[in-house]
């Protein structure tokens, strides 16, 4: 089970960029320190958390659609899938293993991701979004549901995460865990199985 920014692709520069223009049409700067605390969240906490350190009062729905319009303009042509990210998919779909996008994410910024880096949704036999969840990571109900979706066991599977709230919700789901370090370091993943930089490591050094 994957998650998706920073394990499948590097978008938070491209999503702050979008906040930040959305923001800028309200007349509010914010900064990128600002975003850090919600990174990995979801796209509710992630916005009305970069307002509400900046004193501004977001209309979710609204302000959530005019971020994702955004980032779909200045996304296009620029996303690439990171390093060993095609490789390892492929060895797992060579290896029979069921594959899962559980990224708290709205469907529509998977979808975009997914199209930029060349990797349709039939890649993987379930995607499950923010969208379907109550409670987002650090709460395990997203990995929880993708195995339910997998109909796998989840002490059976394996969650490759890159946020400390989303090594949380794996642990606490009972899956295993491999955390890469693109975008925390090392010892904020502690709580992970095996900590990597990249999925370079391949499918054989994780099984």
């Amino acid at each position: 089970m994957f998650d998706m920014d920073g394990v499948l692709v590097d978008s938070e520069e491209y999503i702050f960029e979008a906040a930040r223009l959305m923001f800028a049409e309200h007349g509010v700067q914010v900064k990128p320190e600002d975003a850090l605390p919600f990174v990995g969240t979801g796209e509710n906490s992630y916005i009305g958390g970069i307002g509400s350190a900046n004193g501004f009062e977001v209309e979710i729905v609204r302000d959530k659609a005019r971020t994702y319009q955004l980032y779909d303009e200045i996304t296009r042509g620029k996303l690439k899938s990171l390093p060993g990210t095609e490789s390892f998919i492929r060895q797992c779909r060579e290896c029979g293993l069921k594959m899962a996008v559980a990224s708290s994410a709205d469907r529509v910024k998977i979808e975009i991701n997914l199209r930029e880096i060349g990797l349709p949704s039939d890649t993987f036999d379930t995607i499950v979004s923010g969208e379907e969840v109550e409670r987002k990571k650090p709460f395990p109900d997203i990995y929880l549901l993708a195995a339910e979706k997998l109909g796998v066991p989840i002490a059976q599977c394996l969650v490759v995460e890159d946020a400390v709230s989303g090594v949380a919700a794996a642990k606490a789901a009972g899956a295993k865990c491999l955390a890469l370090t693109t975008s925390f370091p090392a010892e904020k993943l502690a709580g992970a199985d095996k900590i990597t930089a990249s999925l370079e490591i391949g499918l054989d050094e994780v099984m």
